[in-house]
């Protein structure tokens, strides 16, 4: 999990502000991400929270978790946008195998629900989530049998997936935050606002 946060870190320089479609928080070519699927993973993600312990836990909340779960969706889509190019696919059966490894990973089923609150994966993004990070894989090993040197691996998936971006076109809807070219993020629109926002219990 940790490997995809630092993926998600990487390739967060491709969401373009301005999206004037009601009812959509993001669009991707003629790809829309509705704000209802934003808002699905967030309500699932605050749901999760109920029961466990995460006093220990530095958690996003408010718009910055808005603006992390519509970040999630878009690069999963760019992920696969990136994917069709090369003719990569994920099929239904490595997902499954992976969600079993890392069911195995976080210490089983009983384990799962915490690992996924630490993560801040919605339960029913999980296999989004596998999707996203096995395209990644995928496309690590497309760039490293071309020759690529493993330090620069990161900054050419970077490339692969601002140039698609730029190419499909992407507008993200303003009340999720504004582009900012300098941090290659969709940030906060107050500038004072922090980062992250610690959880409250």
């Amino acid at each position: 999990m940790k490997k995809f946060l630092a993926v998600v870190s990487v390739i967060s320089a491709l969401l373009l502000s301005g999206c004037s479609q009601v009812g959509s928080a993001a669009s991707l070519g003629s790809t829309k991400i509705s704000q209802a699927t934003v808002q699905g993973s967030v309500d699932a993600i605050l749901a999760a929270r109920k029961g466990i312990d995460t006093s220990a836990m530095q958690l996003e909340t408010g718009e910055t978790l808005n603006r992390g779960q519509l970040r999630f969706h878009l690069l999963t889509q760019l992920l696969r946008e990136v994917g069709k190019e090369l003719k990569i696919t994920v099929t239904k059966a490595e997902i499954d195998t992976r969600r079993q490894s890392i069911i195995t990973q976080v210490g089983g089923e009983t384990s799962l629900p915490k690992a996924l609150v630490g993560a801040g994966i919605a339960p029913n993004d999980l296999d989004q989530y596998i999707e996203a990070i096995t395209l990644s894989d995928k496309i690590t090993q497309v760039i490293t049998a071309s020759g690529v040197a493993q330090a620069q691996v990161s900054a050419e998936i970077q490339k692969l997936v601002v140039a698609k971006a730029n190419e499909l076109g992407v507008k993200v809807n303003p009340r999720y935050g504004k582009w900012d070219p300098v941090s290659a993020d969709v940030v906060a629109s107050d500038p004072a606002s922090p980062a992250v926002t610690p959880a409250t219990k």
